[in-house]
């Protein structure tokens, strides 16, 4: 055999017999990663192999690859990523509810999890934009630039699909996904305000206190999105409509636990803050007008009501006294202020574009 050619294996004919590896199976994988997440002592039980992760184990690392991979734009490997993200982040959340689900709370294992899909995932998010633009422009003329071009933009053809058209069952699709964030408004936020005490830290506070309705349930904001609810005699348990919000709306909600929970990235949080306590009211008018359209009582409405009058206060604090003071106090790092602006306006865009074609879809169904 001494110097003799041994072909290589003819590699194409060698495919063809290969059979195809197995579809991932997204929900089955997700229900084994609920089994998970339920295990009593997960790390131990998982080095001793007493349960396994393997059918879960593949489709993350598929769904890494198809959703966030070079030129991949897989929806339900998205899907898949964002809710499992979101199983792992709503445990830093106190729910009232058994306590033995948290039981996993501080687990390697979901540390690990949680921490490859957020690297890909944040790789992606931050491709979307330039990050060289952000150096050497004026910062605080970048606030405002931004902030007075989208206080009170012009109506866009979903705005005015909202106002003028929708019905009452796209409009209770809307409610529906709303519901996720709406029930447990401003949690993130309660994440920022440990350590030391300043200006702009008592701002922050002062936001949170409104949001919780300075510790009276009924003015809890929260507390009306329960009301609207129960006017259109929907449930109203938090995550009771989990299965039918976008993939795009839970990254907002994750997106705000990664920048609540990392301190390094606080300047960033600012930013998105920003964006979300500015806009708000110019989004939520359209949502009152579809509501009074179809005849839904003040209090029905009040949520809506609520934030159109108290964001517009809001947005100013973020501005005068929350934005521009970080700044100032941090000229060389206030790009990322700018940075999180864009980044929470690119994903807001993202995520109405996708709840406003789920609620057409809700129409649909119903004719």
């Amino acid at each position: 055999m001494q110097g003799k050619l041994i072909p290589f294996p003819n590699r194409k004919s060698q495919q063809k017999n290969q059979p195809l590896p197995p579809a991932i199976d997204y929900d089955r994988a997700e229900q084994e990663f609920i089994d998970l997440l339920e295990t009593d002592d997960l790390d131990n039980k998982l080095i001793a192999h007493l349960v396994s992760g393997n059918e879960f184990e593949r489709a993350l690392s598929t769904a890494l690859d198809a959703a966030y991979g070079k030129d991949s734009r897989e929806e339900s490997a998205r899907r898949f990523l964002q809710r499992v993200l979101y199983r792992i982040n709503r445990l830093k959340l106190f729910w009232y509810d058994d306590l033995q689900r948290y039981t996993n709370e501080r687990s390697l294992y979901l540390t690990t999890i949680r921490d490859r899909i957020e690297r890909a995932w944040q790789q992606w998010e931050m491709a979307q934009l330039n990050r060289e633009s952000y150096q050497g422009i004026n910062y605080q003329q970048a606030i405002r630039d931004r902030t007075s071009a989208d206080v009170d933009p012009p109506a866009s053809e979903n705005n005015l699909y909202f106002r003028d058209r929708v019905t009452e069952a796209g409009y209770r699709r809307l409610v529906a996904i709303a519901s996720l964030d709406g029930l447990v408004e401003a949690s993130q936020l309660s994440r920022t305000l440990g350590g030391v005490a300043n200006e702009v830290h008592s701002v922050l506070t002062r936001l949170l206190v409104e949001e919780y309705g300075a510790g009276r349930l009924g003015r809890k904001h929260s507390s009306y999105f329960t009301k609207m609810l129960e006017e259109l005699g929907m449930d109203t348990a938090p995550e009771a409509y989990f299965d039918l919000v976008p993939w795009q709306v839970l990254a907002i909600i994750n997106h705000s636990f990664l920048m609540t929970e990392r301190k390094r990235y606080f300047l960033r949080y600012i930013g998105g803050l920003l964006y979300g306590e500015l806009t708000v009211p110019a989004a939520f008018r359209y949502y009152k007008a579809a509501g009074e359209r179809l005849g839904l009582s003040e209090e029905g409405m009040s949520y809506w009501t609520l934030h159109i009058k108290v964001d517009e206060l809001h947005g100013r604090w973020m501005i005068e006294d929350v934005a521009l003071p970080l700044i100032d106090l941090y000229p060389e790092d206030a790009w990322e202020i700018v940075l999180g602006y864009d980044q929470q306006r690119l994903m807001s865009d993202r995520a109405a574009e996708a709840i406003t074609q789920s609620v057409r879809e809700a129409e649909q169904v119903s004719h």
